[in-house]
């Protein structure tokens, strides 16, 4: 189904491995476009209950695959038609979705990773802003996301240097949730995918939509999406759920519905 993505269901939680190693990872027009159906095909399975976004070999992606760029090329319209899908894609996804970043995370892999909702960092993964060292700006979402994540000085700062971003570095910046050892890094991606996949599955969908929102309203705005939100939270089973297993002091049992 997929040429250049594995794409594998494993305990609810759809792992999508970018599979150009011998690239880096690298983007193509095919790499997008898979990319942004795999992410359409596990938000619409009722069986995935979360979502991770990982990278074959050494790297997790070193962004746009040079060899297929024309130096006559529009980038805008390749953004509009290519990139632009992909990122809407995963920004609609309402589960919850994890960057297991294995390697380096340049340019729009980069950005792949700022987009997502956690970002798990082998101890051998870095981060970089390549987009200035071939004169392009951070695009794909990038400046979207940095400055909610770091701020805007730090952000501005790693944009228009490009310089490398450790594993350890993007922990203390609040660019990461976490950072594993090598020998533990799969183990340690899956233990924290698999206790998303087992949450209430809705209750994330409202907590991303309402942090999403949360920019872009006033106040009083958002105390009516804060009851919206409540009142659809309210009518799933999983609060029924919590609230049988909190009275019979138990573990709940979510199923996502």
């Amino acid at each position: 189904m997929f040429e250049t993505i594995q794409y594998e269901i494993r305990n609810k939680v759809a792992w999508l491995t970018l599979n150009r190693p011998d690239k880096l990872n690298a983007f193509t027009k095919q790499l997008n476009k898979e990319m942004a159906k795999a992410l359409k095909e596990a938000s619409k399975d009722k069986e995935v209950r979360a979502i991770v976004i990982t990278g074959a070999g050494r790297a997790f992606c070193s962004g746009q695959d040079l060899g297929d760029v024309d130096e006559n090329m529009d980038h805008g319209e390749v953004l509009r038609q290519h990139y632009n899908p992909m990122m809407r894609a995963l920004s609609k996804c309402e589960k919850p979705v994890i960057a297991a970043v294995n390697g380096v995370a340049a340019g729009a892999g980069f950005s792949l990773a700022l987009a997502c909702d956690f970002r798990i960092a082998s101890e051998k993964a870095s981060f970089i802003q390549a987009f200035i060292h071939v004169g392009l700006v951070p695009d794909s979402g990038n400046l979207y996301f940095l400055p909610r994540l770091i701020g805007h000085a730090k952000a501005l700062e790693l944009a228009v240097l490009g310089e490398k971003v450790s594993a350890e570095d993007a922990y203390r910046l609040g660019l990461v949730t976490k950072v594993a050892a090598v020998d533990s890094f799969e183990a340690e991606v899956s233990q924290f995918a698999e206790r998303l996949a087992n949450m209430p599955t809705k209750a994330i969908a409202l907590i991303k939509k309402n942090l999403r929102a949360s920019w872009n309203v006033t106040y009083d705005e958002f105390l009516e999406l804060d009851a919206q939100g409540q009142r659809i939270a309210g009518l799933t089973v999983d609060h029924a759920e919590g609230v049988r297993a909190f009275l019979e002091k138990r573990k709940p049992v979510f199923k996502g519905i």
